[in-house]
């Protein structure tokens, strides 16, 4: 969108503190008291609302008037063409019945009692790494254990051969990062979607017991089949999804934890609040969330006009001091379970109860298991994944 505002409009905030690179732009915390609905420049090249306050942040993702059409983080892509349509099957930016088809043929897959299932397999996988790790006097805690279990159990789910992970993993460390240029982005996605493809066509032929095949499945017994371009889309979104996120905030989390031992304690003996906080502390979804108006709206005081973009900042959210006491301090006894980690309203996270187990199975067994975990050195800035669409580490080495 061309800028209607001032030419002086403030460029989107992304300093973290040196002090502590848990903690999101300290712009934040001022926007929250003293202009919550503020302008911003983004990278991508549309002016937009930057939407800071929690209350404000859940009704900007929760009203349908608000659209989904270029969701993500992508508005912090430099040269993002904010114009073009979604592709098909590209469920996170899809609204209303579009989307609710697309949501409605997966949720199946994502039950609480379907992921509770999984436990015993990400509970053998996390202890099997593990014990790699024991057989050596050190580790990488990213490639050694933080990557290979959401991976390993993404593929799982797709019917995905666990030999292929290292192609898939690589391109999708060139599709979160917001300083990929576009020519590397498109034969990224485009390596994705073949291979992905590929897959999709064997299981039209000879479905087998994973969600690719049931997908497929489902779709034809509905009046509107999933075409293919749709059912690659939707493969490809789900295989990226499925290990970024959870694997960023595991070697984050442990990082997180790591720094503060007194926490220890609290993890095993509540995982699941412990969970919840740390997703509420690191909000790895750094960028927050893009949404355009289709309609006249009012947020926070502020008159948003039809066309018009905001971002509804949920780094910013999950650390108002109106809806946590303290929220710049990690607290592992805290009740976080209204948190912004996973999005909110219709397009809520699909896989995040698989994500609550994973962590939880992976950071308990881990400090439990390797008493005395500790970073082999003081981590440089430049390991921390700054640009990155998801935020995470590059890189953890440990002993203990």
């Amino acid at each position: 969108m061309t800028s209607t505002r001032a030419v002086d409009v403030p460029e989107f905030p992304v300093a973290r503190p040196e002090s502590c690179p848990f903690d999101p732009d300290a712009a934040f915390s001022r926007l929250r008291t003293e202009e919550p609905v503020s302008p911003v420049r983004c990278p991508a090249g549309m002016d937009a609302w930057l939407v800071s306050r929690y209350e404000d942040i859940r009704t900007v993702l929760a009203d349908p008037r608000l659209s989904s059409r270029c969701a993500s983080s992508q508005h912090m892509v430099p040269g993002y063409d904010s114009g073009q349509d979604p592709a098909p099957g590209q469920i996170i930016q899809l609204d209303g019945e579009e989307h609710s088809r697309l949501r409605r043929l997966l949720i199946g897959e994502f039950t609480v009692r379907r992921m509770e299932a999984l436990r015993p397999y990400i509970q053998r996988i996390t202890d099997e790494h593990i014990d790699a790790m024991l057989a050596k006097s050190g580790a990488d805690l990213v490639p050694d254990f933080a990557l290979p279990i959401p991976s390993l159990v993404i593929c799982e789910m797709l019917g995905v051969p666990y030999a292929d992970r290292e192609a898939f993993q690589q391109d999708s460390v060139l599709l979160l990062d917001t300083e990929t240029d576009w020519e590397t982005r498109g034969a990224a996605w485009q390596r994705t979607c073949d291979y992905i493809g590929g897959l999709v066509q064997q299981r039209q032929v000879a479905p087998e017991d994973d969600l690719l095949s049931r997908l497929i499945a489902r779709g034809n017994e509905t009046d509107r089949p999933l075409t293919m371009a749709e059912l690659v889309t939707l493969g490809g979104t789900l295989l990226i999804a499925g290990h970024e996120t959870t694997a960023n905030m595991i070697a984050l989390g442990t990082l997180a934890l790591l720094e503060n031992p007194a926490q220890l304690a609290a993890l095993q003996a509540e995982p699941e609040a412990a969970v919840e906080e740390l997703m509420r502390y690191l909000t790895v979804i750094q960028f927050g969330l893009l949404r355009q108006a289709t309609e006249d709206v009012t947020v926070g005081g502020a008159e948003v006009k039809a066309g018009e973009w905001l971002v509804a900042a949920i780094q910013s959210g999950n650390r108002d001091g109106d809806v946590y006491a303290d929220p710049d301090t990690v607290d592992l006894g805290r009740q976080a379970r209204t948190h912004l980690g996973f999005g909110f309203g219709a397009h809520q996270c699909l896989g995040q109860q698989l994500a609550r187990i994973e962590l939880q199975v992976a950071l308990t067994t881990l400090l439990r298991r390797l008493p005395g975990l500790r970073p082999t050195a003081p981590l440089p800035l430049s390991e921390f994944k700054s640009s990155a669409i998801i935020y995470g580490l590059r890189s953890l080495p440990v002993t203990w």
